[in-house]
C-alpha cells in the first residue's frame, strides 16, 4: 500500500522525503547562511500554539536535522539487524558502525579505532571511571575534579574514591566570571593524582577552560586526564591530539544528532596491547562480557541512533563549504569557523541586550575581550525573581529556556543558589538568529520592569 504522506506528523514526513532537504552546504569563505540552514531543521518549523518556537535551549539538547532523521528512518527500514551476519541487513548494519566510526574520529581528530560508542556521556563516564578506579587507582591516590563541572564528570569519580580509598581535591572557581582558578588547580594537582577530571565548556557558564595548561600540569605528575566536551561540541572543533588529552567524551544530541554517547580514548589504554610512547599506561579492565567485539562496548549498540550520529557529523562538515572535495575533517574545521563568527554576534547581542536590564547579573563571562573564551550558553538571575518565573513567562512567549542547575550541582553550590532555584539558562546555537536573540532579551527586560514597577 502507498504511504499516505497526509498522515505522517511533519517531523516524519521531512524524514522519509530524504531528498526534499539538503545538509545545507555553504559557498566558500562565507558567513553562515542561517536562514537557509533553519529550513534543513523540521523542529523550527513546528507551530506551538499556531506560532512558531524559539529553541534557546541547546544546552539541554539541540534539535535534530532533516538529514539525522532521514538517516535513522532509513536503518530502520533497509539495514535493521545485529552485527557479523552473512545476509545483506547485518553487513549494512557493520557498515553503519564503522562509518560511525570514521565520523567519529573526524569530529574528534583522532583515529577510528579510538572511538568508543555508548548510551550517553554518563553511562560512558561511569563505565570509564569503573575500569580507570580498578586499574589505575589504589588506597591514598588522589583524582582531581572542578567546581565548574556537570555533575556527570564529579559524581562518578567520587564514588570511585569513595569505593577505593583515593582522595579527592577539587579545582576551585572564581565566582566573579565562573573560570577555573588557576591557583586552586596548581594546588590541587600533585606527584599523588593519578587521574584529573576536567570540563571543556560549562553548561552553566558558557567558559571555555584552558585546557592545554591544565593537561600539560596533570600529564607533568603522570596524571590521566578525562575531558567532559559535551558543551564545546556543538560549538568549536575539538582536536583531542592537540589536547593532547587520554579520554574525551560528549553526545551527539548536543550537536544536532540522536541520543549517542561518544568517547576518544587514547589508543595505548583502550588496547594496551598496542604500546607506543605510553609503555607505562596502565592496563584498563574493560567490565564486558567475553565475546564482545569491541570490548568497551558493551551489548548491541544504538545502530541506527549511529547512523544518526554520522549524518550529523556530515550536516556540520556542509557547513565548511569546499563540497565534498577537502577531507571531512578539513570542512570540518571551517565549518566551525563559520559557527564561531555567527555565535559571537549572538553571545554579543545577549550579553549586551541583559546589561541593559537593571538588576540583571550574568554568571560568567562578560567583558568583550573575554568572550571569545566562551560559548553562547548564558546564566543569569535578576534580583528575587525566580528563574523558574522567568522560563514560564519567556514560554508563554514560545521561548524554550531552562531554569534550575542542570546537573551543574557544584558551580550552582558555589554560587549560593543551590537552595534558591539556581539560575535562568539561555543557550544558542549556530540555528539561532539575532533577532530570535533580542526578542528574548526584550521578554525578560519586560518581565523584570514589571517586577521593579
Amino acid at each position: 500500500m502507498p504511504m499516505n504522506r497526509d498522515a505522517i506528523p511533519t517531523v516524519l514526513r521531512c524524514a522519509v522525503t530524504s531528498r526534499e532537504l539538503p545538509a545545507s552546504p555553504q559557498q566558500d569563505d562565507q558567513p553562515l547562511d542561517v536562514e537557509r540552514l533553519r529550513e534543513g531543521f523540521p523542529a523550527l518549523q513546528e507551530r506551538f500554539d499556531g506560532a512558531p518556537a524559539v529553541f534557546l535551549d541547546g544546552p539541554g539538547g539541540t534539535q535534530a536535522h532533516a538529514s539525522v532523521i532521514t538517516a535513522m528512518t532509513d536503518y530502520f527500514v533497509r539495514r535493521n539487524s545485529n552485527t557479523h551476519g552473512c545476509f545483506a541487513t547485518s553487513e549494512r548494519t557493520d557498515a553503519v558502525i564503522d562509518a560511525a566510526r570514521r565520523a567519529g574520529a573526524d569530529l574528534l581528530g583522532c583515529d577510528p579505532d579510538e572511538v568508543v560508542f555508548g548510551a550517553n556521556m554518563t553511562s560512558l563516564t561511569m563505565a570509564l571511571s569503573r575500569s580507570l578506579g580498578a586499574s589505575a587507582l589504589g588506597p591514598g591516590d588522589e583524582i582531581v575534579v572542578t567546581r565548574l563541572d556537570h555533575d556527570a564528570n564529579v559524581a562518578p569519580w567520587l564514588l570511585v574514591a569513595e569505593d577505593i580509598g583515593a582522595r579527592v581535591r577539587w579545582i576551585e572557581l572564581d565566582p566573579r566570571d565562573c573560570t577555573l582558578d588557576l591557583e586552586s588547580a596548581r594546588r590541587a594537582i600533585t606527584p599523588r593524582t593519578k587521574i584529573v577530571a576536567l570540563g571543556y565548556a560549562s553548561n552553566l557558564s558558557g567558559t571555555v577552560n584552558d585546557l592545554e595548561l591544565l593537561t600539560r600540569w596533570a600529564h607533568d605528575v603522570g596524571a590521566l586526564v578525562y575531558v567532559d566536551a559535551v558543551q564545546l561540541a556543538p560549538h568549536r572543533l575539538i582536536d583531542v591530539r592537540a589536547l593532547d588529552c587520554d579520554f574525551l567524551v560528549c553526545s551527539a544530541y548536543k550537536f544536532f544528532g540522536p541520543h549517542v554517547g561518544m568517547l576518544y580514548g587514547r589508543r595505548a589504554l583502550l588496547q594496551p596491547e598496542l604500546r607506543s610512547r605510553e609503555g607505562a599506561a596502565p592496563r584498563l579492565r574493560a567490565y564486558a562480557v567475553r565475546p564482545a567485539d569491541q570490548r568497551w562496548e558493551t551489548g548491541t549498540q544504538n545502530h541506527e541512533g549511529l547512523a544518526g550520529a554520522t549524518a550529523a557529523i556530515d550536516y556540520l562538515a556542509s557547513l565548511g563549504g569546499h563540497g565534498d572535495a577537502a577531507p571531512r575533517r578539513a570542512r570540518l574545521a571551517r565549518a566551525f569557523q563559520r559557527i564561531a563568527a555567527h555565535e559571537r554576534r549572538l553571545v554579543d547581542a545577549l550579553l549586551d541586550g541583559l546589561a541593559d536590564i537593571p538588576g540583571a547579573r550574568v554568571y560568567g563571562i562578560t567583558e568583550p575581550a573575554g568572550r571569545d573564551r566562551r560559548v553562547a550558553t548564558v546564566s543569569l538571575r535578576i534580583g528575587a525573581l525566580a528563574p523558574s518565573t522567568m522560563a514560564r513567562a519567556l514560554a508563554e512567549h514560545n521561548i524554550f529556556c531552562w531554569d534550575g542547575d542542570f546537573f551543574a550541582v557544584e558551580p550552582t553550590r558555589a554560587l549560593g543558589f543551590a537552595d534558591d532555584g539556581g539560575f535562568l539558562r539561555i543557550g544558542a546555537v549556530h540555528y539561532n538568529t539575532v533577532a530570535e536573540v533580542e526578542r528574548c532579551v526584550g521578554v525578560i527586560a519586560a518581565l523584570a520592569r514589571r517586577e521593579s514597577a
